[in-house]
């Protein structure tokens, strides 16, 4: 099966594009820019969203849901934000299909025009501070912690599957508070449980930082982000969480009533993830043989392929297998039984390795005999002789190993495409090769702007960890003074 995956030192774009199809993660539909995400990359998508769930309810969120359409007029509310995302946005403006008197099939009733135009949702900031007017009147009503679960449209030309796709899910939260300090504290909160959800679950270690005001979302103050490295040395913007000011509050007209009975405008944050992380999941850690899948995250944790030759050999495999699932399900671990009689043990193997699965279990007769199991990891594609006692906690070890190990080689992989760099000559040169550039920037979006023009490069970020930024020297592009270095690379 990995035969039919283009290699990633041949081109890593194909590679790519090859895995999410044939490991049976999505494929495109017959709508254009849309995707159908399949059965098993959806039970991907799930356990993410069961994860986040939880991480944002522990912060005190709750989950709410809000409108698809949007009335037009709501994005003319705030300048900034419609700029932001005017060309993406889809526009309904008839509700009624009529047929064609012509004999030419179904067209739109000219009769059935809406009073106003909808947009179909690319955020939902304007639609929801249009309801939280109604919901804020005192300081008593306040925060306001709600997120949603739903998909957006984003009108894109260009479009990779999970990377990039005009319709794709997300979750979105917006949360509204009495003071400016609660709402940027808010914004960190969100931007860390990001950051703990990708080193923790995905396997990717990110670094967390602000963004600059070029590449910060429509309508915010600030924006802090999560970026992580794919193998291609490319940037993935993962995660975001954004300080919205009062903007939003300005615009839709939401005030409340303070402890001394004085009107103040909210303050605001929004914040989200996407089914991008989808793909970052396959481009930081995929090899040349298929997925390779964190323990945390994957659908099947374990899978166990009898070897046999009679009835009875199968029998008593199998009926072993069962003893063990039972104890690993048990401890909390998902495992499967491939005791599919149509496949050869070989075709089993490749297709679970495609797929990901951290660990698989081999078992054939003199196995069961010698009271051993064969089993492999999908990380590091090595086999070991596991004896049975006892198995369910040497699995457990092992998967445990497994998440740790796949961080620590994306931890490394990027330490070693990260460098200082103080010479324009020498960044034009190493820029496009993969790398994450630690450079001085002077602060203006003009140098940041002909950065772009003639690298493709962007400010990823400012940090705010991963690495210690702060000191004098010179502008890399304009050589103006510069108190700390930022984050370049070419990115997704």
């Amino acid at each position: 099966m990995a035969d039919q995956i283009t290699k990633r030192s041949e081109n890593y774009s194909q590679w790519y594009s090859d895995l999410v199809v044939k490991a049976d993660l999505a494929e495109q539909s017959s709508v254009r820019g849309c995707m159908v995400i399949k059965p098993y990359g959806y039970a991907i998508w799930e356990k993410m969203q069961r994860t986040l769930d939880d991480m944002f309810k522990a912060t005190g969120v709750q989950n709410a849901y809000f409108p698809l359409f949007i009335p037009k007029s709501f994005f003319s509310k705030e300048a900034e934000h419609v700029a932001g995302f005017a060309k993406e946005c889809a526009v309904v403006t008839h509700h009624r299909l009529m047929n064609d008197p012509g004999g030419k099939g179904v067209v739109v009733d000219p009769e059935a025009k809406l009073e106003e135009e909808l947009i179909v949702r690319p955020t939902s900031e304007t639609i929801i501070w249009s309801t939280y007017k109604n919901w804020i009147k005192s300081w008593r009503d306040l925060p306001i912690l709600c997120n949603q679960w739903a998909n957006v449209v984003r009108w894109e030309m260009r479009t990779r599957l999970f990377l990039r796709t005009a319709e794709f899910l997300w979750q979105e939260g917006h949360t509204a508070h009495a003071t400016a300090q609660e709402a940027m504290e808010e914004t960190e909160r969100m931007v860390n449980v990001y950051a703990d959800f990708a080193r923790n679950y995905m396997a990717i270690p990110v670094i967390v930082g602000h963004k600059s005001p070029n590449e910060r979302f429509a309508g915010a103050l600030d924006t802090m982000t999560i970026e992580a490295m794919m193998q291609d040395g490319k940037a993935l913007q993962a995660g975001t969480s954004h300080f919205l000011g009062q903007n939003f509050a300005k615009s839709f007209d939401v005030k409340f009533a303070n402890k001394e009975g004085q009107l103040e405008y909210v303050w605001a944050t929004s914040w989200g993830v996407s089914t991008r992380l989808m793909g970052a999941l396959v481009m930081a850690h995929g090899d040349d043989n298929g997925l390779v899948l964190p323990p945390a995250l994957a659908p099947i944790q374990v899978v166990m392929v009898p070897i046999y030759k009679t009835d009875e050999e199968r029998s008593a495999i199998i009926a072993k297998m069962e003893e063990f699932k039972k104890a690993l399900e048990a401890k909390g671990h998902s495992v499967k039984i491939d005791d599919r009689d149509t496949l050869r043990p070989g075709f089993k193997f490749a297709e679970w390795e495609l797929k990901g699965v951290p660990v698989r279990m081999a078992m054939g007769p003199r196995d069961l005999a010698a009271g051993t199991v064969e089993v492999a990891r999908r990380d590091n594609m090595t086999k070991t002789t596991v004896p049975l006692e006892g198995l369910e906690h040497s699995v457990e070890d092992l998967l445990a190993d497994i998440q740790k190990g796949i961080y620590e080689k994306a931890l490394a992989f990027r330490a070693s495409n990260v460098e200082k760099c103080d010479d324009w000559e020498e960044f034009k040169a190493k820029i496009g090769t993969g790398k994450f550039l630690l450079c001085h920037w002077d602060g203006t979006a003009e140098t940041e702007q002909k950065i772009k023009d003639e690298t493709k490069a962007t400010i990823r970020c400012i940090p705010v960890d991963s690495f210690v930024c702060e000191e004098e020297g010179k502008d890399i592009y304009s050589g103006k003074p510069s108190k700390q270095r930022v984050v370049f690379a070419i990115a997704y």
